[in-house]
């Protein structure tokens, strides 16, 4: 596993296919955004209409991007080629700025061959 890209991330306690191993520990990837006065002016503005923000449908996306890269990063320096059970969770700071965090457990993962049977459980 020599790229990021070759962690393997999922919502599931499981990774169809393979067998876990070891379990590492918890990880994260973790990043805090400034909204911005610009992007609160547009987005102030767009509310008067209502429907969407788009402003700040940009900056959540981006936020989970570099969230979501910065938890394989991390899996990865653990050791890891897989992260189960993934989640997000955002909470608001000082009503100016979004913690975003993506994290799960990184654990590693042998493919299972077609002969050997898969335990769900």
């Amino acid at each position: 596993m020599n790229d990021v890209n070759d962690v393997i991330i999922v919502t599931s306690d499981y990774v169809p296919g393979y067998k876990i191993t070891k379990v590492l520990e918890t990880t994260w990837g973790l990043t805090v955004r400034s909204r911005g006065l610009g992007g609160n002016i547009m987005a102030s503005l767009r509310s008067l209409g209502g429907g969407e923000i788009k402003e700040y449908v940009k900056l959540l996306n981006d936020a989970r991007e570099t969230a979501f890269n910065r938890l394989k990063e991390s899996a990865k320096n653990l050791g890891a080629n897989a992260v189960i059970n993934m989640r997000f969770d955002t909470s608001d700071m000082a009503q100016m700025m979004t913690e975003i965090v993506a994290y799960g457990t990184a654990v590693i993962v042998e493919k299972v061959s077609s002969s050997e049977n898969v335990s769900l459980s």
